[in-house]
């Protein structure tokens, strides 16, 4: 059977915090991200989202076990990290869904579920009725040494969703790579879609 996605406001994810917490460290350990995930870093991380009102939780079940979720929130909720390009460049923050993430575990990829996750939070945005959807992607050097050989990024399949990158909107998030002892600061980018159009 294939895996149905179903959509949750808020708190109603609350229940699945765990699997989801397992999910984005599991997801984010590949690379570009190389993530050295905590299990109590996520469930705090994932309550903030649970907190924010309008936000929502798009979740792809195989069975009763979760093997995919993305999230998204309104920016004038997020941090001062994913606001200030947007206030610097003359945007107004409360014209935005920010899009925190979108994880699949890798044997349910190519399935459409990706395309799932994109409409599930758009359909949120235009409820909440907000004209704008963005999300940020991590930037790595094409010669960085755990680049997968056959590695392709994802810019293809987010521009036929009607994204478009805008490199002069950038940020830095800080994690622990698998390589490094302690946290770091990671270039991010922006892609921005207007639901308006």
């Amino acid at each position: 059977m294939a895996p149905i996605v179903k959509s949750f406001s808020g708190s109603d994810a609350t229940p699945f915090f765990d699997d989801l917490a397992r999910l984005r460290i599991t997801v984010f350990w590949e690379f570009p991200y190389l993530y050295d995930g905590d299990a109590t870093y996520e469930q705090a991380y994932l309550a903030t989202y649970a907190r924010s009102e309008g936000s929502v939780f798009v979740l792809a079940f195989d069975d009763d076990v979760v093997v995919g979720a993305a999230t998204a929130t309104p920016m004038a909720t997020e941090t001062d990290e994913v606001k200030a390009p947007f206030l610097a460049s003359g945007r107004d923050p409360r014209d935005f869904l920010y899009f925190g993430e979108s994880v699949l575990l890798p044997a349910y990829r190519g399935q459409g579920i990706g395309l799932a996750f994109f409409e599930g939070r758009e359909r949120q945005a235009r409820t909440l009725g907000l004209p704008h959807c963005t999300f940020c992607a991590v930037e790595r050097p094409a010669d960085h040494p755990r680049r997968p050989k056959h590695y392709v990024p994802l810019n293809s399949f987010w521009q036929k969703r009607g994204y478009t990158h805008h490199p002069e909107l950038r940020t830095t998030f800080s994690w622990r790579d698998l390589d490094e002892d302690r946290e770091s600061p990671k270039p991010l980018s922006f892609w921005i879609k207007s639901l308006t159009a």
